[in-house]
Parts: C-alpha cells; sequence; structure tokens
C-alpha cells in the first residue's frame, strides 16, 4: 500500500487539522455517491479511507513513522535478537545461573528461544488464559452511523465479521464484538474484535452530536413569497414551510429530524440553512427589477460602510 502522507498530499510533519482538511477534500472528491458507477473513483476513496485511518489517530500515526506498523495499520513482526534477550532480566538470570551451575537446562533453552519466537511458557502455571483482542477499523458511509446498519467486515485472512452499527455511532467510535478476537490458551475465553467506526463525509448533511446541518438551496421566488418544500433528512424526505421574505442564511430548525434517539437520549433535530440560488439569467427577472421601485429602499451594506 502507498505511504498514507503522499495518498493524503501531505507533509510528514503535517498537523492533526491539516491531516483532516486533506482528507475530507478527498473524500469528498472520490465519494462513491458522488461518482455513480466510477469504479476508479471508489478504489481511490477505500485508499484515501486507509490512509485516514492510520494517519487521524495520532497514536496510530506514531506507530507508523516509527515503523511498528505498515501502511495498512498491520503490525510487523519484531525481529528477534539475542542482544535483547541477553541485556533482559531473563538473560541476565540465565546467564547467572549458567555461570554458577555451568552449563544450561533444557527449560532453560525452551524459555529463552520459546519466548523469542512467541511460543514461550505461560505466566504461574501455564493454565487457561484469554485470547488476544483483535483491532480493525471499518470506513461506512455517514447515514450508517445515523440511523444504524449491519455492514459485513473483511478481515486479512480472508473470513469476514458482521458488524451491527447501532443508531447513533459517531465517527471514531469503537465497537466491540465479544468472542471474535484471538484464540484463547488452553480453554480459556476467545478475546474480543474491537472495530473502530469511521465515518465517510456526505454529499451534503453534517453532523454535531445529535443535530443534523444542511444547506437547502431555495429559489428567489420561494424566499421572498415563502411557502412549503420537501426536504431530505435521515429518515426520508419531509415538508417544511419556509416563511415568506426568508434571506439567504436564515436557519430553520426540524425537531426530531436529526440522529434518531438511541442509548437513553432523545432525537436530535436537523438545522436547515437557506441559501438563494437565482439560476440562470432570466430576461424577464432582469427587466422586472430594472423597472422595480421598492417601496423601503434596503442598503444591506450600511453597517459595513460605518465602519472606520
Amino acid at each position: 500500500m502507498d505511504d498514507p502522507y503522499k495518498t493524503l498530499g501531505v507533509a510528514r510533519d503535517a498537523t492533526q487539522a491539516q491531516i483532516r482538511r486533506a482528507y475530507l477534500k478527498l473524500a469528498k472528491q472520490h465519494h462513491p455517491d458522488l461518482n455513480p458507477g466510477n469504479t476508479k473513483a471508489e478504489e481511490h476513496f477505500k485508499t484515501v479511507s486507509a490512509a485516514n485511518d492510520v494517519l487521524s489517530d495520532p497514536e496510530t500515526r506514531g506507530k507508523f513513522d516509527r515503523g511498528e506498523i505498515d501502511a495498512a495499520g498491520h503490525e510487523r513482526a519484531p525481529k528477534p535478537s539475542y542482544r535483547d534477550y541477553a541485556d533482559s532480566e531473563t538473560g541476565r538470570r540465565y546467564a547467572q545461573d549458567g555461570a554458577q551451575q555451568g552449563g544450561w537446562s533444557h527449560d532453560d533453552l525452551n524459555d529463552v528461544f520459546g519466548s523469542m519466537f512467541g511460543e514461550g511458557r505461560r505466566p504461574g502455571n501455564a493454565g487457561p488464559a484469554r485470547g488476544q483482542d483483535a483491532r480493525y477499523t471499518l470506513t461506512t458511509a455517514f447515514l450508517d452511523g445515523v440511523n444504524g446498519a449491519t455492514r459485513r467486515l473483511t478481515l486479512p485472512d480472508g473470513q469476514s465479521l458482521d458488524v451491527k452499527i447501532p443508531p447513533g455511532t459517531e465517527d471514531g467510535q469503537v465497537l466491540r464484538l465479544r468472542g471474535k478476537g484471538g484464540e484463547g490458551w488452553k480453554g480459556g475465553p476467545p478475546g474480543d474484535a474491537l472495530i473502530e467506526i469511521h465515518l465517510a463525509p456526505h454529499a451534503f448533511y453534517t453532523r454535531e452530536g445529535a443535530e443534523i446541518r444542511l444547506t437547502l438551496p431555495v429559489t428567489l421566488a420561494e424566499a421572498v413569497l415563502g411557502g412549503p418544500v420537501d426536504i431530505p433528512t435521515p429518515a426520508g424526505t419531509v415538508r417544511m414551510r419556509i416563511p415568506p421574505h426568508s434571506d439567504s442564511g436564515t436557519i430553520l430548525r426540524l425537531r426530531g429530524r436529526g440522529v434518531p434517539a438511541h442509548g437513553g437520549h432523545g432525537a436530535g433535530d436537523l438545522l436547515a440553512t437557506l441559501h438563494v440560488v437565482l439560476g440562470p439569467p432570466d430576461a424577464a427577472l432582469d427587466a422586472f427589477l430594472r423597472d422595480w421601485k421598492p417601496e423601503h429602499p434596503l442598503n444591506p451594506r450600511q453597517a459595513m460602510e460605518q465602519e472606520p
């Protein structure tokens, strides 16, 4: 896999804010929803998301910079060396015992070489032990985190896990799948799978806690005269009434149309910010405005002109 810094187009000393801005720009550019049927864009989106998985978390980024994990986030196997064990407490103990007793026992050699290659004796009396937790990342759609969904995660060994994403899941949240980690030792229980969820940017929604925000384009007539318009929400399209004489930047609130109720929390709201769109040139509108004499002339820049 490519260097994640090169994938996102940032320097190795980039700040976390610079990394996030680069990711959001590329993710929005190549998002499958904005490039339907474009397999190249979809692959680029996956590559960008994987690079962000590595660099967005300072701890994971540090591991990559130190060479402890590769660009895919997989741990690199350490290279065992004699000096690592000779300098350790275990090595010193064996050196002392060997000098005093004149040699090495069979168990001593098993401990040294077994621990170097991950097969040493377990602590204590080598009884049952719980398996290790396994860590994965899963990038999924923005609305999966809002409404909830079940998505399949393909593991490095080709196996797969069905991950149930609860409603209200936030970007970076870690889900735990009990018993889906490493195998237990001598009949011990298996570890868990810890899955960090990354939510892809949406074409027009953003999220702040339980609230959903979007910029809603409206025509000049809708802004001036008001009236009902259809507006998308995470749960489907609803009809909302725009008050007459609504300026661009007016924020309208749809209660309970944000993130659904979850985990003891009530449903959030959807906040729609109006953006007046004039559309293509219209000769009739131009002629009307040239002859129009407003009853109450307005200078919208008056406050700015009063500033020194």
